[in-house]
């Protein structure tokens, strides 16, 4: 259990930096879209497992829906990203994040915000 949340925390290290790095070359006031496609191209250059726009089935009582729902990034097939590029993350933000990790069965999501002046800022970690 202890190897799992070391590397969790590890990969999630990793994907904190590589949005600074997204951030530093952009800054804010971007549309989400930009900073989704170059924070995809930012890891994979470092090397690690990240997967676009992912495809995430909504099941209600035992019958799955088919509504193109999707999320943002999934990397190592362990820790959701949902990005958002907005003046304030709001509650239903939080909820979408806690939905997806639920729907998708993952222990751990990132949402961040890239319309801040410091990144630092726009980051937010949730446990499912």
């Amino acid at each position: 259990m202890n190897e799992d949340l070391d590397y969790l925390n590890t990969i999630s290290a990793e994907i904190i930096d590589a949005c600074i790095e997204v951030h530093k070359e952009l800054g804010p006031g971007l549309l989400e879209s930009v900073y989704e496609h170059c924070l995809f191209i930012e890891l994979q250059n470092r090397g690690i497992k990240v997967k676009q726009q992912v495809y995430l089935p909504v099941i209600y009582k035992e019958q799955e829906i088919d509504i193109n729902f999707r999320m943002d990034l999934l990397v190592e097939d362990e820790v959701v990203i949902e990005l958002k590029a907005v003046e304030t993350i709001l509650p239903i933000h939080k909820a979408q994040i806690l939905t997806y990790l639920k729907l998708a069965d993952k222990k751990l999501g990132l949402l961040i915000n890239f319309n801040v002046p410091l990144l630092k800022q726009g980051i937010n970690r949730f446990v499912n």
